[in-house]
């Protein structure tokens, strides 16, 4: 049934629409359709119900020229996104339309991004009883100290510019050319230039017919960011529902909770003493409690998260890592110091870093390298000011092995050949383990620490 009202107020994107006082009015999430002046369509979509039967909206398109007294229409419909094959190799709006040029979606089906989760169904491998499935990333410091697991949740913290955009595109190239696995990707409040970019990179790479791309870019409302989340994750659930595995991308989840914050502050909601929403928690729990293991088919989701003034004990991001099961910390150091991926072993976590996973022989690997690292770490400090020919003969052997394998921990990126010049690299689990183990076992002592900077295999 439709119910036909008019706008009685604009404060910026939050819009409030009054239906008759006699009648229904809207439910919440439900979608409000009008229109600017000049005739452009403009969508609404219900977050509060006030006196006097008034809905309060926010705008999901561009609200531009938008007047008081315009007629509003409510149909009874939440916002939906087209599901099946068709979406693949295709760039969409939160609303599913296309924005790539390509053409109109040809998907029979649409479905609504607000629902319901589906109940649990507890996978054993989650549990221990069976050994999990890794998912080999191709990437050494990645495959080596923090294994993704099938069905995880992995997290990519850091700072601006530390490159988690570019790992980000890294493991999907990686993971679909290898495993021939799909993708979605959720942009989420991130620069339009890394959109194209990621398009263009995926057309090259002959990999965008296994992606399916939706986007809520940095210059659309925060209502649009806010659902491109949500929107996302339906598509994944989709897929997931066909027993299939699905890698889900999603950069920024920060950028999630940053919209959130913006609706609240324009819906006058009193932010808690940190600034973000009030509903900042159950928010975030919405989002991440979807990404549910299910009988046949996983989702596997990697978030980049922003780190406002690389700190990580902002409120939006430990409302986040709080569902991780592996956290990837990127480190601004490392960063400057050229070693890239700028991944900080000693700040980072996996759940799947136990010998009932990786098995015995790369758990007592990856041990001692972080053993490793940390004893550098002491030592680093000594050798600023004593220099290393003061520290004992064993102290400077872990000192230099340490450097060596920070530097083999570097690996040139295929997509980010324009970049460094040279040309990207995969190397598999087994052989970083054993590589690895060459390293501390001695073997390469002799050799400089240059000669381990960006490259594969021994």
């Amino acid at each position: 049934m439709s119910l036909t009202g008019k706008v009685v107020a604009l404060r910026g994107p939050a819009v409030d629409v009054q239906f008759d006082p006699s009648g229904p009015v809207p439910g919440l999430h439900e979608i409000v359709e009008t229109q600017s002046y000049e005739g452009t369509p403009i969508l609404l979509e219900v977050m509060e119900h006030l006196e006097q039967n008034v809905v309060r909206c926010i705008a999901i398109t561009s609200h531009w020229d938008l007047q008081r007294n315009t007629a509003a229409v409510a149909n009874g419909e939440t916002l939906k996104v087209p599901v099946g094959k068709e979406i693949f190799g295709r760039v969409m709006d939160v609303r599913g339309a296309p924005v790539d040029g390509q053409g109109p979606l040809t998907s029979s089906q649409w479905i609504s991004i607000r629902r319901p989760s589906h109940e649990i169904e507890l996978n054993p491998s989650r549990l221990g009883a069976f050994k999990p499935d890794i998912l080999e990333t191709g990437i050494k410091a990645i495959d080596l100290l923090f294994p993704l697991v099938k069905g995880s949740r992995i997290g990519i913290l850091g700072g601006a510019a530390l490159g988690k955009s570019l790992l980000t595109l890294e493991l999907i190239h990686n993971v679909t050319e290898k495993h021939g696995g799909v993708c979605v990707f959720a942009g989420v409040g991130e620069r339009i230039r890394e959109g194209n970019e990621l398009y263009v990179e995926l057309a090259k790479r002959k990999i965008l017919d296994r992606v399916a791309l939706i986007f809520g870019q940095m210059d659309e409302s925060p209502g649009a960011r806010f659902e491109a989340v949500l929107a996302g994750v339906t598509l994944a659930e989709e897929i997931q529902a066909q027993g299939k595995d699905v890698l889900f991308f999603v950069d920024s989840a920060f950028r999630f909770v940053q919209a959130g914050a913006e609706l609240s502050t324009l819906l006058g909601r009193i932010p808690s003493e940190t600034g973000y929403q009030p509903t900042l928690y159950s928010e975030v729990a919405e989002f991440q409690e979807r990404i549910r293991p299910r009988k046949g088919g996983s989702i596997t989701a990697i978030e980049a998260i922003f780190m406002p003034g690389d700190d990580p004990t902002d409120p939006a991001v430990v409302a986040l890592f709080s569902y991780l099961d592996s956290i990837i910390v990127l480190s601004r150091t490392r960063f400057q110091q050229g070693l890239y991926p700028a991944v900080d072993p000693l700040a980072s976590s996996s759940a799947s870093m136990d010998p009932n996973v990786v098995g015995p022989q790369h758990f007592r690997v990856a041990q001692e390298v972080i053993r490793i690292f940390r004893h550098y770490e002491d030592l680093r400090r000594i050798v600023s000011v004593i220099g290393l020919e003061e520290l004992s003969l064993e102290d400077r052997r872990t000192f230099e092995r340490a450097r060596k394998l920070h530097n083999f921990l570097s690996q040139p990126f295929f997509t980010a050949e324009l970049y460094t010049g040279k040309p990207g690299t995969y190397v598999s689990a087994p052989a970083v383990v054993e590589d690895c183990r060459r390293i501390l076992s001695g073997e390469f002592d002799s050799r400089p620490d240059s000669d381990f900077y960006m490259i594969g295999t021994l």
